[in-house]
């Protein structure tokens, strides 16, 4: 308990302590080494390298252990807190090591049974997946999302470490995200659970995502009985109540609930809907109470969401559409990609706003495309990061002015489909 608890004190914010640098370790599928093992061989990796800027990531390797074992050493998350980054002396810091392995089985449904037919309530990820590697990074956020989603949940644990009285201080375990649909709340949350699994790799032994479907939740046979809710909510009880595993509720478009109470106080609905929708809120209000679950919940329609709902949230994030300075590092972070697989070729140098910013936006022969991504960037706000990540695949990667080609399209087509409406 004492190392848990020095896990957590870790991930919080302590001027008196030194930084912690947070290392996530990728061990191999087929490996079967020991983690401190791994560990032993990580450190002397990042022995031999006192300064790094930024993030980094290692996918080759001199030692023949961490070869056969591990497929990458990554140091992360350095720039949720800094928007200047600076270089880092691992010496002078705290290095928190996280090993992991990914778990390649897709999501399972769990069902619950009615009298005529089974229903798909929910779908259930095994954590760390496969699915989710990489979903973290791929996520731009103007403001601190991130560092703030990590240190709610990590203060969440810490309390409860702590046996801080909850009737003194309350906290629900219950984060809301809402905003405009395609800006990535779902992904945000998918990508929350994995990186918290990694995070406390140390705590437990792997991670487990429930989510419900919401819409399944609602239909025609749900607004029978609350029955099936409960049992639903059972089969996430016993999730639960195998304390080595970090549990996660996801319960997408949490506005359906508000729409169920709405519908039956105005008569369109049967009175048993707003039971229904009851059993669900309490049956929150009792796994709430477990140190090792968190409620996920996402709405893109703010003003419906109910108020017995959000009261419930300790959280509420909007997350809107991305500046032109994200979008920026979206189409770099995409057309990386592409020259990576040789799919643009040949490769060629992209600068970061920051070193655009660094040599006053001069046009030359190595800022050139950059400062053309820069402006294209400038041009696609207002689109969702949906649609921007799909820009470079529709502009098939042929030379960055497709993809300028691409967002004019885009909004023509939004154009054409307003007006039809």
């Amino acid at each position: 308990m004492d190392e848990a608890v020095g896990d957590l004190k870790q991930a919080l914010p302590c001027v008196a302590e030194a930084p912690t640098v947070h290392v996530e370790v990728h061990q191999r599928g087929g490996s079967t080494a020991k983690r401190e093992d791994i560990k032993l061989g990580v450190r002397k990796l990042l022995g031999r390298h006192s300064v790094v800027f930024g993030d980094y990531q290692w996918t080759e390797f001199d030692d023949p252990f961490l070869s056969r074992n591990v497929q990458s050493v990554s140091i992360v998350d350095t720039e949720l807190k800094v928007k200047d980054p600076q270089p880092i002396d691992l010496s002078a810091c705290t290095v928190a090591l996280h090993v992991f392995q990914l778990n390649e089985d897709g999501p399972s449904s769990e069902n619950v049974e009615e009298e005529t037919e089974n229903i798909v309530a929910a779908s259930h990820w095994v954590l760390p997946a496969a699915e989710f590697h990489g979903l973290w990074d791929s996520l731009v956020y103007d403001v601190e999302v991130k560092s703030h989603l990590l240190d709610y949940v990590m203060t969440t644990l810490l309390f409860s470490d702590k046996n801080v009285d909850s009737n003194l201080i309350t906290w629900n375990r219950v984060v809301l995200l809402h905003g405009p649909p395609g800006t990535g709340k779902t992904s945000l949350c998918k990508a929350l659970a994995q990186k918290l699994t990694i995070r406390l790799s140390s705590r437990y032994r792997y991670g487990q995502l429930i989510e419900i479907n919401s819409h399944s939740l609602f239909s025609k046979w749900f607004s029978e009985s609350g029955k099936l809710v409960t049992r639903m909510f059972q089969k996430i009880q016993d999730l639960i109540d195998d304390k080595e595993a970090l549990v996660f509720v996801l319960i997408d478009e949490v506005e359906s609930l508000t729409a169920a109470r709405s519908a039956c106080r105005a008569g369109t609905e049967p009175s048993d809907a707003i039971r229904v929708v009851n059993a669900v809120l309490t049956q929150i209000d009792q796994i709430k109470r477990h140190s090792n679950v968190v409620i996920l919940t996402t709405s893109n329609i703010t003003e419906k969401i109910d108020v017995a709902f959000v009261d419930r949230a300790d959280l509420k994030q909007y997350i809107g559409p991305p500046s032109a300075a994200a979008i920026f590092k979206i189409y770099l972070s995409c057309l990386e990609e592409l020259m990576k697989c040789q799919i643009i070729y040949p490769r060629q140098q992209l600068l970061t706003l920051r070193e655009l910013e660094m040599i006053g936006f001069i046009e030359n022969n190595v800022s050139k495309l950059s400062l053309l991504l820069s402006e294209i960037s400038r041009k696609s706000e207002g689109l969702s990061g949906r649609v921007l990540r799909k820009l470079p695949f529709l502009a098939h990667a042929l030379y960055v002015q497709a993809l300028s080609l691409a967002v004019d399209k885009q909004f023509e087509e939004r154009k054409k489909l307003s007006a039809d409406v």
